[in-house]
């Protein structure tokens, strides 16, 4: 029996590209020899007409699937809902914009064959952006990846596979925070590079503006990283000791006594910072458990195989 594969496609706006976008993504996924496909499409509340448009490829083929949210909830929400729908034995998540280009999906699929859970696109250019796109999004991975306690790999976005493994133990996660590049960093599993060029968009304009990218940024570092919340205690640490250290350097050369209060003050800002580091390293416990994550993800069982 063929595998299934599912190409998960949100769509917010998208009626300008949603042709040409189909036409290479259903071409991409009917060159794959020895396989059965799904297209599925999450109109992610549109105000145009892509919803029509949508229906429209559905009726004409069997092989797209379309749902429609009650109201825009974001593009995050809007993969969920495609993984939720999905039946593939892999899941294949891509924007519709054809920045990320569906000819990669071939190469996604054969890291998959070879033994990779989770095969990720790897932007190694990215064309028709501005310079001060490329320089905050070079800025952006880096400092995700400096503040994250698990490895996010850079110049990554939702371009990737997911085996159905993999994808069954993500959809555990039900947080509403969604940010999936760092959700799927937090799994593990064995995780494969697939290098390619990002285009420009095909038609269309961007539907992530500056805020929602700040949101999507403020979710990836809040979301993987405890750091922000106990940054403060090891800030008080350093301002406490450089404190005492003038305290001490003031009284040995006999300095001025608003030298010494000041030094005194600062040392007592350090304690409350520490404090503050204290509680926020409480605080992160308390996000983890809230969280509702999973504890652990078994990959294998003999028991189960050997059954």
């Amino acid at each position: 029996m063929p595998k299934m594969l599912s190409l998960i496609v949100p769509a917010f706006n998208e009626e300008a590209v949603l042709p040409e976008s189909f036409a290479q993504m259903d071409a991409a996924m009917a060159a794959l020899t020895g396989y059965t496909y799904e297209i599925i499409y999450v109109d992610d509340g549109s105000r145009d007409g892509t919803w029509p448009a949508l229906k429209a490829l559905a009726q004409a083929h069997p092989q797209v699937r379309a749902l429609r949210f009650s109201r825009n909830f974001g593009h995050q929400l809007a993969v969920t809902a495609g993984m939720d729908a999905a039946k593939g034995d892999a899941l294949i998540i891509i924007d519709i914009d054809l920045q990320d280009p569906p000819a990669v999906i071939a190469e996604l699929v054969a890291a998959w064959e070879q033994g990779a859970d989770i095969a990720y696109g790897q932007r190694t250019r990215r064309e028709g952006e501005t310079i001060f796109k490329r320089f905050t999004a070079w800025c952006y991975y880096r400092l995700l990846s400096a503040m994250s306690a698990y490895p996010i790999p850079l110049d990554t976005g939702d371009f990737r596979l997911l085996d159905r493994a993999v994808a069954d133990d993500f959809l555990r996660m039900r947080e509403h925070d969604r940010f999936l590049r760092g959700m799927s960093a937090w799994m593990g599993y064995n995780a494969v590079a697939v290098p390619y060029v990002r285009h420009e968009r095909a038609a269309g304009s961007t539907k992530y503006s500056f805020k929602k990218m700040l949101r999507l940024a403020t979710a990836g570092i809040l979301g993987f990283s405890g750091r922000p919340l106990t940054a403060v205690g090891y800030l008080g640490c350093f301002l406490g000791l450089l404190s005492l250290l003038g305290l001490i350097a003031a009284a040995i050369l006999d300095g001025a006594g608003w030298v010494k209060a000041v030094c005194v003050l600062a040392i007592l800002q350090a304690i409350i910072m520490v404090a503050q580091g204290i509680q926020g390293a409480y605080l992160n416990r308390i996000y983890d458990e809230v969280r509702g994550r999973p504890l652990y993800i078994v990959r294998e069982d003999t028991a189960t195989r050997q059954a």
